[in-house]
């Protein structure tokens, strides 16, 4: 769509197997009072025809079929690549916008300048309830969604800085990923726009929640809480805590660090999936050299001291009702509030 009065957006959908939710998607974005963008749609080898069907009752869409499952990452990374817009959406195929969503984003960016938004997420099947209202990086490395399963009371109305957008919907311009650089392919999914936005903060790009723009999403249609999700986002925690702090931050922390450890060993014995924890230490083990040349580029881009992000990072971890709420959570987040707290305190005072 083209309206030379407007900036170009670029909206790219990574799709596998998302089925009708694809062209529901699809269909919402098009009802958007905002005109001129390009869908790009890029496809992870589905088998279930959805890119197709999606394509032939949308032939405007550009449709990018990739040769294998190249994951969140890199499958992003083609669409972006392929990208004309000044402003760039990575957008998951189990969402659905309201109409001035991009609008807002776009006044949003014009207000705060450059940096990374995301619009508040709410359950598509129970449109009152929250799924994030921004989402905050903790010390250790968790990425949680603030809110996450409560009502929407409009307690966060203005926008307002976070850790971190969510990569279910986030809007930047295409200018901030020449910058910061692409998802890292190592990571292949979650974590990755935990770790996307940290890079960006470390560089001066902000995050921010922009309450005014809305979308709703059906809430992880794939993996779901399986024990590869939890073996994904526990690799990933500890690949991003390993190459986004330098060492002597790291030195300041390693003994609240291995205390942690404990815990979450003891937390995946707890919710049966110690294979994936095992997994996911072995896999970093195996990865040392890899891990060690990223963390040596991340920090010669490096301008924001650690010391400065971590002042923001909330000690606790939202555990929200809708994840889980029992004996074993409420007794986890006490624990890592502990270490946190003591681990701050000796990175901080020096």
């Amino acid at each position: 769509m083209e309206n030379n009065s407007q900036p170009l957006v670029s909206i790219i959908i990574l799709n596998y197997n998302a089925g009708q939710l694809l062209l529901d998607c699809v269909n919402s974005i098009k009802k958007s009072n905002y005109s001129n963008f390009e869908i790009i749609i890029v496809d992870n080898l589905s088998n279930d025809q959805s890119h197709k069907k999606c394509k032939s009752k949308f032939p405007e869409v550009k449709l990018i079929e990739n040769k294998e499952n190249l994951g969140y990452c890199e499958g992003n990374n083609v669409g972006i690549r392929h990208a004309t817009g000044k402003f760039i959406v990575i957008m998951n195929p189990d969402t659905e916008v309201s109409p001035s969503w991009l609008h807002e984003l776009i006044i949003a960016y014009e207000k705060q300048g450059e940096g990374i938004f995301q619009p508040k997420i709410l359950s598509l099947k129970e449109k009152n309830i929250l799924q994030s209202t921004g989402n905050m990086i903790h010390l250790f490395g968790f990425g949680f969604s603030r809110d996450l399963g409560i009502i929407d009371s409009n307690e966060h109305d203005s926008i307002e800085q976070i850790g971190y957008a969510a990569g279910t919907c986030f809007f930047t311009s295409a200018e901030v990923f020449k910058k910061v650089g692409l998802f890292d392919p190592f990571i292949f999914l979650y974590h990755d726009d935990l770790d996307f936005c940290w890079r960006a903060a470390q560089m001066g790009i902000k995050s921010y929640y922009v309450p005014e723009a809305k979308i709703f999403h059906v809430k992880s249609y794939n993996l779901k809480w399986s024990w590869k999700k939890f073996y994904w986002l526990e690799r990933n925690r500890k690949y991003c805590i390993l190459t986004h702090y330098s060492e002597t931050t790291y030195s300041k922390m390693r003994s609240q660090l291995f205390l942690s450890e404990i815990i979450i060993w003891f937390t995946y014995f707890a919710k049966g999936f110690l294979l994936a924890k095992i997994k996911a230490d072995l896999d970093i083990s195996q990865n040392k050299n890899k891990i060690k040349k990223r963390y040596i580029e991340l920090e010669n881009k490096k301008l924001i001291e650690d010391t400065k992000l971590i002042e923001t990072f909330p000690d606790s971890v939202f555990i929200s009702e809708y994840v889980s709420r029992n004996w074993s959570s409420v007794i986890f987040n006490k624990l890592i509030s502990k270490l946190s707290i003591g681990a701050k305190g000796n990175i901080l005072k020096s």
